[in-house]
């Protein structure tokens, strides 16, 4: 494909993405509140909508045979999703807080599922062992955000820290700007196949062009997927969180951090890796994973913090980007 022909493509290909994963969840906002969805819910849906770009050029990537750029789109928009989503947030919130309680549910399960499908990718855990291990942990968490009160009932935890469990749940729903629509939600469910298929075409458009590009300019498939189509990608996510932070709802940007990077992993890397070879193989691609475990650890550590991640917190996640992009550019 042509420079001439490549270009052009990926920008129309980007606008098309991210544009039909916008009214896809502002869609399915409106179809959640029609049947009587609760906030959470609305919330789990909307981010797995948001990560639409995400997990599209990944397993676009990965059909095409293009296993360095679909690696690098999951590793890359997980980095940047929390560099930009929290860190980026934490500076111009001037901080994000949330109850320990709420960080210590969150990040033990992004903690979990990021180490579990790195060792799928590593080639430590077959995908098999991969999907046993991360069933349990995945399955208790949407069964306590999904059914709170009878589910925390059954959790062998002390009375007091199912208190503040429960206070922590309701913080991080998603609040609505304006009154709920009732009006609408068949027009909108017709309309929500096209929004997916826009995805979908947008995303192949995206990765084809990309490819094309890297080959012309001499630049590897993993720095495409990490540095090119990953942040790119992750655009919807970042704007929705940085809202979040500057209305000082830190339990409910947390949730969408780890919920989207957990998404990424669950469907770009562990369920495809039950069908297709997904293992990194290059000193590169395995020093990004290190990256992975190493921005996340230090976002953790930031956010438990009393009073939370503050602006110097936030540049300190935005640096270890930063420092990430350079590490792609000049391995």
């Amino acid at each position: 494909m042509p420079v001439a022909l490549a270009v052009p493509l990926f920008i129309a290909s980007l606008t098309v993405t991210l544009s039909a994963a916008r009214l896809f969840a502002r869609r399915l906002d409106i179809v959640g509140t029609r049947f009587g969805l609760s906030e959470t819910v609305i919330g789990l849906l909307t981010a797995l909508a948001a990560d639409g770009p995400e997990l599209a050029a990944a397993v676009i990537a990965l059909a095409k045979g293009e296993h360095a750029v679909s690696a690098g789109v999951v590793v890359g928009s997980n980095i940047f999703n929390i560099a930009a989503m929290i860190g980026l947030s934490a500076l111009l919130a001037g901080g994000v807080r949330l109850a320990r309680t709420a960080l210590a549910l969150e990040g033990t399960v992004g903690a979990l599922v990021t180490a579990i499908a790195a060792g799928v990718l590593l080639d430590v855990l077959t995908p098999l062992w991969g999907l046993v291990l991360v069933a349990p942990p995945l399955t208790a968490y949407v069964l306590v955000l999904l059914d709170t009160p009878r589910t925390e009932a059954r959790l062998p935890l002390p009375e007091t820290l199912k208190r503040r469990l429960a206070d922590a749940l309701a913080k991080r729903a998603h609040p609505r700007s304006q009154p709920a629509r009732r009006q609408g939600h068949r027009r909108a469910i017709a309309l929500m196949g096209a929004d997916v298929a826009g995805i979908i075409l947008g995303s192949l458009g995206m990765v084809s062009s990309a490819v094309a590009l890297g080959g012309h300019w001499g630049i590897s498939g993993t720095v495409v997927g990490v540095l090119l189509l990953g942040p790119l990608t992750s655009i919807p996510n970042a704007q929705t969180a940085i809202r979040l932070g500057l209305s000082a709802r830190g339990a409910a940007l947390v949730s969408e951090t780890f919920n989207s990077n957990t998404i990424n992993l669950l469907g770009g890397v562990l369920i495809p890796a039950a069908f297709v070879n997904v293992a990194v193989h290059s000193s590169t691609e395995k020093l990004d994973l290190a990256w992975l475990a190493a921005i996340t650890v230090a976002s953790l550590f930031c956010l438990g913090r009393a009073g939370g991640i503050g602006r110097g917190g936030g540049a300190a996640l935005v640096l270890l980007y930063a420092g990430f992009a350079v590490f792609q550019v000049s391995a």
